[in-house]
Order: structure tokens, then C-alpha cells, then sequence
């Protein structure tokens, strides 16, 4: 992916949601093109399947099962992301809501700072785990 890389002491400025709101994009773009690569599909079952990873109750049972593997640094990035205020839609669990912010600007974060080994290694075994190998 490119995208310019920001020192560590930038990336702290950044508030949570900044970092979610990029960490959002990323996700969904590697999970759209993990959903292309397994094979030629009907556009509306990529729909789906792409859906169904990315919603925020999807996410929020994500970040409980890579929680254990991040680091020290990047569990506190996940923590300031659920922390962080903002408005929860309608339709979500703000509880799952708060969760998956705290995922995506753990995404955002890594992608920010260039880090597309961690980020790359991560989504690999999401995908992983959700198609059970």
C-alpha cells in the first residue's frame, strides 16, 4: 500500500477516531480484495461476505480474539480507540461500537506509521480465523 509515513511522535497528536477513520478504509480495502482474490464472484456475495467481516459486531469479536497477540503498545492503542468519544449509529451495540473504533484505529495506526509487515500479518490471520483454518 503507499501512503506516507508518519514518525511516532506525529502519530501520538493523532486523536483515536482520526486514526479509526483511515483504519476503516484500510480494513475494508484489504478485506474487499482478500474477497476478489479467493475467486471470481457475483458482486453481491462479495457484498456480503465483505459485510459481514466489517461490521462493528464483527469487529468487536476481532479485537477479543487478536487482543492477546498485540503488544504492549498496540493493546493501548486499541484501549484509547475504545475509549474515545464519539456518536454510536443507531444500529450498533455501543459497547461493540466502542470495540471495533478501538480495531480500526489500531489498523489506522499501523498503516500511518508504514508498518504494512504488522498490519499485513494481522489481517492475515483475521481472515484466518474467520474462514476457521
Amino acid at each position: 500500500m503507499i501512503n506516507e509515513r508518519l514518525n511516532e511522535n506525529l502519530l501520538r497528536e493523532y486523536s483515536p477516531v482520526v486514526l479509526a477513520y483511515i483504519g476503516d478504509a484500510v480494513f475494508e480495502l484489504m478485506v474487499r480484495t482478500h474477497m476478489v482474490c479467493a475467486g471470481n464472484n457475483k458482486i453481491h456475495n462479495l457484498h456480503l461476505s465483505t459485510v459481514e467481516l466489517v461490521q462493528a459486531k464483527s469487529q468487536a469479536c476481532i479485537v477479543r480474539y487478536i487482543f492477546p497477540l498485540l503488544t504492549e503498545k498496540e493493546q493501548d492503542i486499541v484501549k484509547r480507540g475504545r475509549n474515545a468519544k464519539g456518536t454510536v449509529p443507531k444500529n450498533a451495540d455501543p459497547a461493540e461500537y466502542s470495540l471495533s473504533t478501538g480495531f480500526e484505529a489500531l489498523l489506522g495506526y499501523l498503516y500511518l506509521q508504514g508498518n504494512e509487515e504488522r498490519l499485513n500479518g494481522l489481517v492475515k490471520k483475521i481472515l484466518q480465523h474467520a474462514e476457521g483454518n
